[in-house]
């Protein structure tokens, strides 16, 4: 993501890849989906989240359209390359070997159509990882390349203070109640306030703002290093996060099945939208993390099609997820971190099952932190470094990570309200990077291929959306989104 082309690394099969997307994507904001769902409405919120979803899936086909026409550019350029290292060998050859030489490169640089036949199907094959950073830098202008480092820097503060906010809260909320009058866990009929006792003296706020403390002092400083997410680990955090999504969605069948249904959610509350908008486009963000998980794939052949049942698959599971709580939960009990709702007695009987799951956000969260601040601190510096220019010591190992760490701890310690958090994340940054960014990669990584290989070329890995009107909808979408959002904002605290 720092504007790369990176190693491709270890090579996998197309249903290995298949699961490290659905990984990937399924993640904190499938959390904070169920509140969300149930404010919006049930049917309401069914139709955006496949909306949604589908426009998802056409901004992935997108980008991997743009990945292969990268790589087509850089194939291109080796080629041209290796032909002048032939040309230049042979500048000592014979007269004779000369005019054969002559008519054999003449044959080689004609419009491309030699190319076409001999080597299309290798041309646009996606061998190197080109991060989106480099492929903006290849499609876009200077404005346009600092656009998109805003977007991405400005998405990754998001991300960073939900991580922030969340596993402080979820601390608060489950050590809190242990303590207090609740032994068993979270009130279902209880909204607490920040100002309600905790232990002894000290106020819910108060033991909230401590954990964030904690959290930053062990984590802030994996800012000023280099830190990588192991295999192990990762193997590990999505482990915990399936047993955990599993056993939730397993209780609230067993709940419904045995009478204890307390949902009762609306058709449409058009109120709850906003934050519904953000909340989707955050659950379905995989496109800055493509060239990651597209190019080690093994077999590229039906691509599209995997991506496909890939995004089927997530939205039955987020359905599944988001219905099963909806209709369990009355709406206005549903936490934001939906793990907490099981933090209660008449829930889960059991203790070790009730901290795993009120807990779980802080073990997965906790590892994807430092993985998160790392990227965006290397990402202010690609996008303030100059060619053949080196940072002073104090600016690359004390400036950059402090302007990185300090925002999102000081907006979590101003608030832990996640689902606004999450919202305005996905409906502003979100947008941008789900959206804007594949839109305008696409349109025009085709006009460059044409200019450079021909018009007659053909991208092996083009999206089945390739018309032009695509483009232009997922534009229109985005920016009509945009100012939806904005307008219910600025009403809503008109209202207020």
């Amino acid at each position: 993501m720092a504007g790369e082309i990176t190693e491709t690394g270890e090579l996998y099969s197309p249903y290995v890849g298949l699961v490290y997307m659905f990984n990937l994507i399924v993640g904190t904001g499938a959390l904070t989906m169920p509140k969300a769902f149930a404010s919006a409405g049930w049917l309401v919120s069914l139709v955006l989240l496949v909306f949604l979803g589908f426009m998802s899936f056409v901004t992935t086909t997108f980008v991997v359209e743009a990945m292969a026409a990268a790589n087509a550019q850089l194939h291109w350029k080796r080629m041209e390359n290796h032909q002048e290292e032939e040309d230049d060998d042979s500048s000592t050859a014979s007269d004779s070997d000369v005019l054969v030489q002559d008519n054999y490169e003449r044959a080689e640089k004609r419009p491309i159509l030699s190319v076409q036949r001999r080597g299309s199907l290798n041309l646009f094959e996606i061998t190197d990882r080109v991060e989106m950073g480099q492929m903006a830098s290849m499609f876009f202008n200077k404005v346009g390349v600092n656009l998109f480092y805003f977007c991405i820097i400005t998405y990754l503060y998001g991300d960073l203070a939900i991580y922030a906010a969340a596993v402080p809260f979820s601390l608060m909320q489950v050590t809190c109640s242990a303590t207090g009058n609740e032994s068993c866990g979270v009130e279902a009929d209880r909204k607490h306030n920040d100002t309600d006792p905790c232990w002894g003296p000290l106020r819910r706020v108060d033991a909230y703002r401590i954990y964030l403390a904690v959290f930053t002092l062990f984590l802030g400083p994996f800012t000023f290093f280099d830190v990588q997410k192991t295999k192990y680990l990762q193997i590990l955090t999505s482990l915990m996060r399936w047993v955990a999504f599993a056993i939730m969605i397993a209780l609230a069948l067993v709940r419904i099945g045995q009478g204890h249904r307390e949902g009762h959610p609306p058709l449409a509350d058009l109120s709850g939208v906003r934050n519904l908008f953000g909340v989707c486009v955050y659950s379905f963000m995989c496109q800055h993390s493509l060239p990651s998980l597209v190019t080690p794939v093994s077999s590229k052949r039906r691509l599209t099609c995997l991506v496909f049942l890939d995004y089927v698959l997530i939205l039955a599971f987020y359905g599944l997820l988001c219905f099963t709580a909806i209709f369990c939960f009355r709406g206005d009990s549903l936490m934001d971190m939906y793990t907490l709702n099981f933090a209660r007695c008449d829930v889960v009987s059991s203790a070790a099952v009730r901290f795993f799951l009120g807990l779980f956000p802080v073990f997965t969260i906790s590892t994807n932190f430092p993985i998160i601040a790392v990227t965006l601190r290397n990402n202010w510096k690609t996008l303030f470094h100059r060619e053949g220019g080196t940072y002073p010591w104090v600016v690359d190992r004390v400036v950059f990570p402090t302007i990185t760490l300090l925002p999102p701890v000081l907006v979590a310690f101003c608030t832990h309200d996640l689902e606004s958090l999450v919202g305005i994340t996905g409906a502003y940054a979100g947008t941008g990077i789900q959206y804007v960014i594949p839109a305008f990669l696409v349109y025009h990584c085709r006009k460059d291929t044409q200019l450079t290989l021909g018009y007659g070329t053909v991208n092996k890995h083009r999206s089945p959306f390739r018309h032009t009107f695509w483009v232009g909808f997922v534009l229109l979408w985005a920016f009509s989104c945009f100012f939806f959002v904005t307008a219910n904002i600025v009403l809503s605290e008109t209202k207020a």
